[in-house]
This record gives C-alpha cells, structure tokens and sequence, in this order.
C-alpha cells in the first residue's frame, strides 16, 4: 500500500471511536517443548515452560483497535468466575471495559492452546453453554442504543459464543441505521443473513466456502462465491472474502475487487481476521474508499502473522511494512522494540546492538556497522538523542539532529532498527534489551565496555566483540577538514 495514504489513516486513527459489540474469549497460550511419548498413550508430551493470558475473540479486537491507534469499546458478556474478573481487568487495562455484563449462569470463553517448538499441538475451547437470559439480552441492547450515537463506525465480531443472537444482530443493525452508523462484520457460522443491514461482512475462505459450497481458491472461484452469497444478503453493502496469501477479493455496490498481499514468512495466523476487520473499520471510518480500506487491511493482516500467538500490529510495524521492511526516519519508541526483539527471538534470530552518535555519516561508519551485521542476524542501533550529543562532544554539535540521523542510518541495509536514548551510556537500553552480543569499535577495550553495559550483556551469557575501524575516518576529522583554511 502507499506509504503516504497509509499513514494518513493510522494519523486520523487516533480520533477515531470505535464500538464493538462481540464475544470475548480469554486466550490461555501454555508454551513448552516434546521430546518423548507419553507411557499412557501414543501422544507426546509437553514439558510446560511458561503460560501466557491475552484477550482474545472480540477482546482481541479491541486490542488491534487500541494498538493502531483508535479509541475503542467493547459491548460483551463474561461469566462471574476467575476467567471473567480476569478479562474485566485486561479491558479495563485497555479503557474499553464500560460496555461489559456479567452474567453468574454463564462461564467465560476461553480458547487454550499448546504450543510446542513454536507450533500448535492442540487447541481446547471452553464455551458457555445455553441461551442467553432474557436480562443479559436487555442488558446488552441497552448497551448498545446508550452508546452507538458517540461511534464513528461499529465492528460486530461473532466468534459463535452465543452473545450474537439474531435478536441483538437486527436490533444492532436496525440502531446503526437509526444512528446513520456503518456495521462491519466478522461472520461466524452459516447464514449470513442474520447480518442483513450490515455495511460490510467479511468471512475468512472456509467461512465462505461453507456458505456457499465454493471454494474460493481463485480470483473466478472467488467472484462466484461472493456473488452467489451476495444475492441472498439484503442492505448489506459489501462482502469481503480474506484469502490468506492470496489477499482479498470484494463484491458489492463498489464493484469487483482483488487486492493482492506481499508474500510473507507465516509464523501464525491466530488473530488475523482480528486485526484485518479492525483495520479495515479503522479506513473507512478516516473516510477511504472501500478498495483503500482493503489494501490497509490486508497490510496489516499480513504484518501480524509475521508474529507469534494472539499479537497485535502497530503503526510503526505498518508503516514499516509499508517502507519495504526498513524502519522510517524517526527513531522507534523503546517499548516497540522490545515487542520487535521479543518476535525476532521467537523467530530464532540473534540480536546485536552497539550505539553512537553518528552525526555525520561516513565511510568508516558504513564499513563498521556492516561489520557488526555480519555479527549477528538483527542489529540495533542505540543513537545519541541531541542533548547526549551536546553533552559528550561540545555545545556546537550535533552537526545533524537525530532524526536526520536516524534516517540516515534506517536507510543501511545493516541496520535493522534505531532507537534513541538521553543518556551518556546505553545501559539503560542493553538492560532492557538484552541483545546476544554487544558491538563497539575496536578504539575501546572489552574492560572499557564493561561499565557501559558490557557486563550486563555478560551476565546472562552473551558476548562483547570489538569490530576493527577504517583507519583516519572520523566525523570529528571531517569536521576539522571543513574548518581548515587550506579548503
């Protein structure tokens, strides 16, 4: 997608009020390794390393909404048990949990997953059972016609837990129009046309496939699906079918549409419709055409499978993507790349860091940072903000301020990531970073470095590597040469 387009929308995201209305489900992730067969039976079995909880369902929603910017709430049910006082507390974590009942005769979704060497070995889903009482239904609707009028646009995320019931799917379309409000949809189940009204329903492949009988595998397979649903659909605007790798195809008042996705390394798909309706609501809403709003969608689900569980993509990640995978001109928040390093470990990959002014680059910098690649599979560069410059090298510099820096040193195909800091010392980021091996020019010593961070790096087992410097290029010497009368 068009980098500037992109980051229009993600820049009027954040005046944007999104309503979801849709069941949550507690994600439960227990993570560990197989090495042998259990005696019992032939499976294998899991040696638990750690547990993970996250919102997920329509709560994951929330969480792509809130992460790209939007401010969002959610219209639920969660049952008064552990796994309920559990959601509450990450929704209102996350300033959407004012549109929340709970219901004592129902329990909790939760979805637990096991996963093992990054792979998922076996998924168990916990669902409440019966219909929803005649309170919890009013309790609900109410929530929905108190809030709908302060929406910019409203998501309905059936996960097939029993809170969209046709009742609350009509009387939710029928406030929408009143309000002049547009629905997305993510569908669950057959029979989209308890979604009749709706701006925009969005079935993933199977769910298409399922409604229809055809396999949408094709961009003709696709198109005849979607006009063969279409036609039984009444005030629906759009149907959107996700295709995986193979992007998004649409059929509606709009026209035929295919938008393709760039190809990727698929880690894990969990969440990905999530984050796909979230950012499609989020374009329409910055007023684009329904093809634009595809496009951002399509981005941004491809962003998030790049990533491991139930995650979530931000506005650097997109605008990353957007740039062709290199970091933009400004430096990135320490908090982004932590979640960056965190993906980058779980994908295997080592991490090196080394930092420095860089004012004015130059050969001798080319030539060192590529050093420090070749030392590792990601390299993150820790860069002197402004006054850190003033501090260490006199009130004249830095010749360049730090994000003309930063912008020069995101362009190298060395440098993975740039990050600013304050300080005089980069210890502060090598603790919270914690990178495999800690690169510096080989003017220091590994005894220099130590108190720098050098020792932090040691503690938990990584490594200090000193990288040889291009003899007589330095920024100083360049700046010498500029002010030398003889030039």
């Amino acid at each position: 997608m068009e980098y500037s387009r992109l980051s229009d929308i993600l820049a009027q995201a954040k005046n944007l009020r999104v309503l979801c209305i849709g069941d949550v489900v507690l994600d439960r992730f227990v993570y560990g390794t197989t090495h042998r067969v259990s005696r019992e039976a032939p499976v294998p079995v899991l040696d638990e390393n750690s547990v993970e909880l996250m919102l997920g369902g329509a709560g994951n929603v929330i969480r792509n909404l809130r992460a790209l910017g939007a401010q969002a709430t959610l219209i639920s049910i969660v049952g008064d048990d552990a796994e309920g006082r559990d959601v509450v507390a990450r929704l209102k974590a996350e300033g959407a949990a004012a549109g929340l009942a709970i219901d004592s005769e129902r329990s909790t979704p939760v979805k637990t997953r096991f996963v093992s060497n990054g792979h998922q070995m076996l998924c168990v889903d916990r669902n409440p059972k019966g219909d929803l009482s005649e309170k919890t239904t009013q309790d609900v609707l109410d929530s929905i016609r108190s809030r709908i009028d302060d929406a910019d646009i409203v998501i309905l995320s059936d996960y097939g837990r029993g809170l969209v019931t046709p009742q609350i799917s009509r009387a939710l379309m029928a406030s929408a129009r009143d309000a002049g409000k547009r629905v997305c949809v993510d569908p669950r189940g057959r029979d989209f046309s308890r979604y009749n009204g709706a701006y925009v329903i969005k079935p993933n492949a199977l769910e298409l496939h399922e409604e229809c009988g055809v396999d949408p595998q094709s961009d003709e397979l696709a198109l005849a699906a979607l006009e063969a649903v279409y036609e039984g659909l009444t005030g629906v605007d759009h149907l959107i079918v996700t295709r995986g790798s193979k992007g998004m195809s649409s059929f509606g008042d709009s026209g035929v549409a295919h938008v393709r996705a760039q190809p990727r390394q698929v880690y894990d798909v969990s969440g990905a419709g999530d984050t796909a309706i979230s950012m499609l609501a989020i374009a329409l809403a910055a007023g684009t055409d329904m093809r634009t709003a595809m496009e951002a969608a399509v981005q941004a689900s491809g962003e998030v499978v790049t990533k491991v569980g139930t995650a979530t993509v931000s506005p650097e990640d997109l605008l990353t993507g957007a740039a062709g995978g290199r970091q933009t001109s400004a430096p990135q928040a320490l908090e982004q790349v932590q979640e960056t390093v965190a993906r980058w470990r779980a994908h295997g990959l080592s991490i090196g860091f080394t930092n420095g002014c860089f004012d004015i680059l130059h050969a001798g910098h080319v030539s060192y940072l590529e050093h420090a690649k070749a030392s590792c599979d990601r390299l993150i560069v820790g860069l002197n903000s402004d006054d850190s410059v003033r501090r260490l090298k006199g009130k004249n510099r830095p010749i360049n301020s730090l994000e003309a820096r930063s912008g020069v040193l995101s362009a190298l195909a060395s440098v993975d990531r740039v990050v600013a800091f304050d300080s005089d010392t980069p210890e502060a980021l090598i603790t919270a970073l914690r990178p495999d091996v800690y690169l510096k020019g080989a003017d220091y010593s590994v005894d220099d470095l130590r108190p720098l961070g050098g020792s932090i790096v040691e503690s938990y087992g990584g490594e200090i590597r000193l990288i040889p410097l291009v003899e007589g290029a330095s920024t100083t010497g360049i700046i010498n040469k500029m002010k030398s009368p003889s030039n």
